[in-house]
């Protein structure tokens, strides 16, 4: 039986899910993903890795229709509510998936998708079976249990394969090194294809019998006034959402502040990731809250595999120590491990990294070192014992003029600059330069000039730092998790 299952057991008539107004218990949290579980086999003894595609509304429903098709042997894939028709497609296409589960606000959008292929498609609260205790298959801990999709900037996504004891290992650990208990209430704002929801979020708090409050539709207000509730006391987002509740929270009068800072004040915990975190929207974060951030490192590959202490020096800037049963090395082009202090790409090993790449045995074995080491791709220099993140090389490291320059500390930089609401730093291809270090700008202040910015940043960077190039935007393009998409950036310096 699951860890997942005999967690729940144990706290059978606690809250586990409160969703649309509702509150759910882990006894209607088992006995629903059992019937769920049914619906899916019709009949047969085991999905034995069939892969089932589910869209449905973060809820009740979204756990019941993920647990149901672990419990059913089958793998799960969920699907980004925010995928048009063609990205849909190319994952139903690319895991050849038997089975898609939809609730009905999204049923319109696939089932002509499910038609085209000949695909099962269950809706729910459509000839759904109202309650049965099936006959459920044991599974062994290798079995292959999810496929996440990588975001597929450069190349098309790639789905990235978990098994039971992938998910074991990254959810026990968070659970252990970050203190979950019973007694935790999370708010999930996140969304549900990503494992910054999936595990740190959903999993971690059902692992420990804890409750997960939904919000599908993300409002700062609508958050604050979640928190006021009392209930809540454990929070993680990516920076994008800290970065809105802060600018929320200052246009609010004073009482109204304060007495959100004494919301928050009473949190046992909150997190951020799936991003870098700005310096300023932690320090922000910190007076607003009485908070520091807890950060820590990810990837869709890995689950966490580097935090900020629980107790202890959250470092500002750093993205903490490898976690427990975690190994993680710093090393140069040759797979060599580079001294402290020095840039180095982030390598990974442990029980918490995925299995393989759905169907691509070569981009796998490209993914991981001759003594299974994992390729992150991420820079990152270990200072006094904390890590520190320099960017992904590919975007993030520019390399421009012989030097190596790290977009994630100029944009640092340039955030302190009173006239800079935000910023995002890329390097331009460059015939002289290889690359030309260039900045978008959102602006407060759009009297301020480019000059005037170079001005500032000269008393600060060195010279070759200095963006040659800038663009003013009134927003950043961004992914499902916050994560500006640099590569939508770089068509601004092509043109004039």
């Amino acid at each position: 039986m699951q860890p997942f299952i005999i967690n729940a057991t144990q706290h059978a008539d606690q809250a586990a899910i409160v969703a649309d107004g509702q509150t759910y218990t882990y006894q209607q949290l088992l006995d629903a993903s059992a019937t769920m579980a049914g619906w899916l086999l019709d009949g047969r003894d085991d999905l034995a890795e069939t892969c089932v595609a589910y869209m449905i509304t973060p809820g009740f429903d979204y756990v019941r229709v993920q647990w149901g098709i672990w419990r059913a042997g089958g793998i799960a894939v969920p699907l980004a509510l925010s995928y048009p028709p063609p990205s849909l497609r190319y994952v139903l296409d690319d895991t050849e998936a038997d089975i898609v589960v939809a609730d009905a606000a999204y049923a319109g959008i696939l089932a002509p998708l499910a038609a085209e292929r000949g695909i099962r498609l269950l809706v729910l609260g459509q000839n759904e079976p109202t309650h049965s205790q099936p006959t459920l298959p044991a599974l062994s801990p290798d079995r292959r249990a999810m496929i996440l999709y990588t975001s597929g900037t450069t190349n098309l996504p790639k789905g990235v394969v978990t098994t039971h004891a992938t998910i074991q290992a990254q959810v026990s650990t968070l659970v252990s090194v970050w203190h979950w208990s019973a007694d935790d209430h999370i708010l999930c704002v996140l969304p549900l294809h990503h494992v910054h929801g999936i595990i740190n979020v959903v999993s971690c708090a059902l692992w420990s019998g804890a409750t997960v409050e939904f919000m599908p539709n993300f409002s700062a207000e609508g958050v604050f006034n979640t928190f006021a509730q009392g209930a809540i006391n454990v929070f993680m987002a990516v920076p994008t959402i800290y970065f809105k509740l802060i600018a929320y929270w200052e246009q609010l009068p004073a009482d109204e502040q304060q007495a959100i800072s004494a919301t928050l004040a009473r949190f046992r915990l909150m997190v951020s990731g799936s991003a870098a975190l700005p310096v300023t929207v932690m320090e922000k974060w910190q007076v607003i809250s009485g908070h520091t951030l807890l950060e820590r490192y990810g990837m869709t590959e890995i689950g966490m595999g580097i935090s900020n202490p629980y107790e202890g020096e959250r470092r500002v800037g750093a993205i903490g120590q490898p976690l427990p049963g975690v190994q993680v090395r710093l090393v140069n082009e040759t797979d060599e491990p580079v001294p402290d202090g020095q840039p180095g790409e982030i390598q990974v090993k442990g029980p918490n990294v995925f299995l393989e790449y759905w169907q691509r045995p070569e981009a796998t074995q490209k993914a991981f070192t001759a003594d299974g080491w994992f390729r992150t791709g991420d820079i990152a220099v270990n200072e006094d014992g904390y890590i520190r993140m320099l960017g992904r090389d590919s975007i993030d490291i520019i390399k421009s003029g012989g030097y190596k320059i790290s977009a994630l500390e100029l944009e640092e930089v340039l955030r302190t600059h009173p006239a800079i609401s935000d910023c995002s730093v890329i390097g331009v291809p460059d015939d002289e330069w290889g690359e030309v270090v260039s900045a978008v700008l959102i602006l407060k202040d759009t009297d301020v000039t480019p000059a005037g910015i170079n001005s500032w940043l000269r008393e600060r960077l060195p010279g070759y730092k200095i963006p040659r190039q800038y663009r003013i935007v009134a927003e950043l393009p961004r992914n499902a998790m916050g994560k500006v998409t640099k590569n939508d950036l770089k068509p601004l310096f092509l043109t004039n």
